[in-house]
């Protein structure tokens, strides 16, 4: 699929889940009870150790899912990045911009959702040919950045994430966020059962439907 095939998914499938564990197996465990939720967007995060490896095995584990996207978070280095597009991440996600890290992007056709905060930082983030922002942590500003960024960036498509939940999902939503990153509010800590981040998965999507058929 091309960068804008992938992007269109992207914000079809409504919510990124992003998946932090301290082991492999726990976070595939965590990714693919996402998904049994009705989760489209993976974000796996490289906090995990070897997180290149829980990308593979998902990636793996969902190849007959084709609307199914694993990608990478955390991403800080170019080093990286090459990893996680070599075990076939979607997309590349940062909590900041790194200019090595769109420019490795760019060279294989893969799309950067860096971490921005300020006009600059976008508009840096834009002439680099990243096709979509992410506000992080969006909890420090609230739903209005997302309006207010339109206004000077009305083509951006924006993912805020940081403190996005059921409470306030629409609240981002109807101000023009193009998908949102879930984390904690999702997936809970490492004591949260498979069984209850997939009901937390499925509460996501519905409202993100319902959302939609209003």
């Amino acid at each position: 699929m091309s960068k804008e095939e992938i992007l269109t998914k992207v914000g079809e499938a409504g919510v990124v889940a992003v998946v932090r564990a301290d082991t492999v197996e726990r976070s595939v465990e965590v990714a693919q009870a996402c998904i049994a939720g009705g989760v489209k967007g993976i974000e796996l995060t490289y906090t995990v150790p070897n997180a290149a490896e829980a990308i593979r095995q998902l990636i793996a584990a969902n190849a007959d899912q084709p609307d199914v996207l694993i990608g990478a978070g955390t991403v800080l280095t170019e080093f990286d990045a090459n990893e996680a597009i070599k075990v076939g991440a979607k997309f590349i996600v940062s909590p900041a911009f790194n200019e090595q890290v769109a420019l490795t992007c760019n060279a294989q056709g893969i799309n950067y959702f860096p971490g921005c905060f300020t006009p600059t930082e976008v508009y840096t983030a834009k002439t680099a040919g990243v096709g979509l922002v992410k506000i992080f942590p969006a909890s420090v500003v609230g739903p209005s950045i997302t309006k207010e960024l339109h206004g000077p960036f009305p083509t951006t498509r924006i993912m805020p994430t940081g403190g996005v939940n059921l409470d306030n999902l629409t609240d981002w939503l109807d101000a023009g966020a193009y998908v949102v990153g879930v984390g904690g509010s999702l997936v809970g800590n490492s004591e949260t059962s498979l069984e209850t981040i997939t009901d937390n998965a499925s509460k996501f999507v519905s409202k993100v439907q319902a959302w939609r058929q209003k």
